[in-house]
């Protein structure tokens, strides 16, 4: 039986994952915003789940609220930083409080959140760390230019962050879902429109999503079992491309960059001393 800390365990793959955990026996601590959202699998699990309220937005309570979490189990074997949610529109239409919520919420939680895992997990010799990205994490769409700041962001820390704590028995996985059938595009925070964009690729854009014209392939459900599988095993990738859709357009990104870098190489090395 392994321990699992799950963040954003109310809705989407972050419930999904907690239900498919506690069926196999494991023991979940969730995080959500409002207790009863995790009431009706209390009631069927009992003290093999632990819920505890945390709001990643709120940063100041995120140290507080994983104290509580690590003593109230012995120990953590696997945390899943799964909360976040999008925000939509091109960046002229974005508002400034639209701005500070989304990067405090995906970018500064999440950051929070590992930094203060990383002590226990240390302590106790040991853990895993999955941070929910997103194909959004190397490509990148027009309206969701924030959501890609967030996305890139922690993907980047994350690398850097995995170097500093190997030694100690601390992995990561970064999770990189392509568009999945979940509550995500319920959740989006989505920016008033300015007409000057309309016929352009945000208009375009924003106009098959809010439609639900837009392709979804993934599904939720084995997004999840390849999650829990990919922790499961003795050793496991930084990056995890879930979705068709995912690793095309991550694989179309990658060469593309990597085409165009190397047509770069002798301006690059002219540059040395």
């Amino acid at each position: 039986m392994k321990t699992w800390l799950i963040t954003g365990a109310s809705s989407g793959l972050g419930r999904l994952m907690s239900e498919r955990l506690l069926a196999r026996g494991d023991r979940v601590v969730a995080t959500v915003r409002s207790e009863q959202a995790m009431a009706n699998l209390q009631q069927t699990y009992g003290e093999q789940l632990q819920v505890i309220t945390l709001d990643l937005a709120h940063t100041a309570s995120i140290a507080p609220t994983i104290e509580r979490a690590f003593a109230a189990v012995d120990r953590i074997d696997l945390v899943v930083s799964n909360a976040a949610y999008g925000l939509f529109g091109a960046a002229e239409e974005l508002s400034d409080t639209q701005i500070d919520r989304q990067i405090a919420t995906n970018l500064t939680g999440s950051i929070q959140l590992i930094r203060a895992v990383i002590p226990f997990l240390r302590q106790q010799g040991g853990g895993r760390i999955a941070q929910v990205s997103s194909e959004g994490g190397q490509v990148a769409y027009p309206n969701f230019s924030l959501y890609h700041a967030t996305k890139w962001g922690i993907e980047g820390f994350v690398e850097a962050v995995r170097q500093e704590v190997a030694s100690f028995g601390i992995d990561f996985l970064l999770v990189e879902p392509g568009p999945t059938a979940t509550h995500f595009g319920a959740g989006l925070d989505v920016a008033d429109a300015l007409e000057v964009y309309r016929e352009n690729a945000a208009g375009q854009l924003r106009q098959a999503i809010l439609s639900g014209d837009f392709t979804i392939a993934g599904d939720a459900g084995k997004c999840v079992t390849a999650m829990i599988a990919t922790l499961d095993q003795a050793s496991m990738p930084l990056r995890l491309a879930l979705g068709s859709t995912a690793y095309q357009n991550i694989e179309a990104a990658l060469e593309g960059r990597l085409a165009e870098l190397r047509g770069q190489r002798d301006l690059a090395f002219g540059a040395d001393v």
